[in-house]
């Protein structure tokens, strides 16, 4: 019966009657050994018969010779016989009005007691139950994967806003491992798809390179312009079936101590062309992590040949390499600016999508390809868009990998 009741109401009852229970038990007590207890120490009909008895003796006693002494004492028996059955009378008279206002007195103060105790009850039902109320809420929002309320009034004791604040923090960790699972799972198919389709790319590719070899060897002049497309497109397929192989696998094998600042500067040399300015700063000299070093390059040069891509020639890209932190631990940040147009706000969203790309001919997996190498080095990988033009795209290595450990 009580479990069908609402939770604020169950505690309110609790509260009550933890309070009014023993109230109510201590003051029936009380009343019922005072009602009892008071009449026998006031019982006057004792002593009326005590002073009946003693008068008739006294006045048998007085018919008697006595001294002048004996006749002294029995007159001051008298008068103290006297005083002592007014003064049970006295009792009585106030037993008798005591006992019903002492049980008027009782009734009242423990109503005032039940008043009291309903109040502080209710307030303390509405401290405790409000909060858990509030949280149980949040335990709904959590379950069904909604964000938390942003902001909630602060109630009951402190240790619940401790507890809201936990929860807060569950809750976002929470979303970071749904999504991150989310975000494996759709990687692996795309990586399965990509590894399927350069698998079947590479068979026939194979047989067609071997055929145009011999074609470039036996060919007359005639058809050297189409030797010529033939290379050209068996190049590009080749290039694609290479993405699409690396896009399909994650890097294996040990890893060992990187020096992010050589790897940055060997990138640069050898991906951007040389009719774009190439500006590297790496402070300090020196950073080491751990990691796979051909991933890492491979990275680095797709976001370098992107940039360059987008300054065109004549532009600008600056390259720069510094220490940060990533979680509360030592980190390594590495960014990279053109100073192209920019990618439209609209595209921001899905420039890491595998397959996405705005290049006549592109396969859509360089930016891809980098970020799955970061994310595979516990790192992050962000794009922004200046308002002064260009674009920067920004990693964060940690220095020590915990997946590692």
């Amino acid at each position: 019966m009580l479990s069908s009741v609402a939770y604020r109401t169950r505690l309110l009852i609790i509260l009550a009657a933890v309070a009014l229970v023993p109230a109510i038990g201590v003051t029936i007590a009380w009343s019922v050994g005072v009602g009892r207890t008071l009449p026998l120490i006031g019982e006057a009909a004792a002593w009326e018969r005590v002073a009946s008895s003693g008068s008739r003796a006294i006045e048998e006693v007085k018919k008697a010779q006595l001294s002048p002494g004996q006749r002294a004492a029995l007159q001051n028996h008298e008068r103290e016989l006297s005083q002592s059955l007014t003064q049970a009378r006295r009792l009585e008279f106030l037993v008798d009005r005591f006992v019903p206002l002492m049980a008027a007195v009782a009734i009242v103060g423990l109503l005032l007691l039940a008043l009291i105790v309903t109040r502080v009850a209710g307030h303390l039902s509405r401290q405790l139950s409000r909060p858990i109320n509030e949280l149980v809420g949040w335990t709904e929002h959590i379950a069904h994967d909604e964000p938390l309320p942003p902001t909630s009034i602060v109630r009951g004791a402190p240790e619940f806003e401790t507890l809201r604040t936990r929860m807060r923090a569950m809750s976002e960790e929470l979303a970071q491992g749904r999504s991150r699972a989310l975000e494996a799972e759709r990687l692996r198919a795309f990586r399965e798809s990509a590894r399927r389709f350069a698998h079947e790319l590479k068979n026939p590719l194979t047989p067609i390179q071997f055929a145009l070899a011999r074609l470039e060897r036996e060919a007359p002049p005639a058809l050297g312009d189409v030797v010529e497309v033939l290379r050209t497109e068996t190049s590009r397929l080749d290039q694609m079936s290479r993405a699409f192989a690396q896009f399909g696998r994650l890097q294996e094998g040990p890893l060992s101590d990187v020096d992010i600042g050589e790897m940055v500067r060997y990138a640069s040399r050898a991906t951007v062309p040389p009719d774009i300015a190439v500006d590297v700063k790496v402070q300090p000299e020196e950073v080491m992590i751990r990691g796979h070093h051909d991933a890492l390059q491979r990275a680095l040069s797709n976001v370098l040949l992107n940039a360059a891509d987008a300054s065109g020639p004549g532009g600008k890209i600056e390259v720069g390499v510094g220490r940060t932190t990533m979680a509360g631990a030592e980190a390594v940040q590495i960014h990279v600016r053109d100073n192209g147009p920019g990618i439209p706000p609209e595209r921001i969203q899905t420039i890491w999508e595998p397959y996405v790309t705005s290049k006549p001919g592109g396969t859509g997996l360089g930016l891809a390809i980098a970020r799955q190498a970061i994310l595979a080095h516990d790192g992050s990988i962000d794009i922004q868009c200046p308002p002064g033009g260009g674009t920067v795209v920004t990693f964060v290595l940690p220095t020590q990998r915990p997946s590692a450990a």
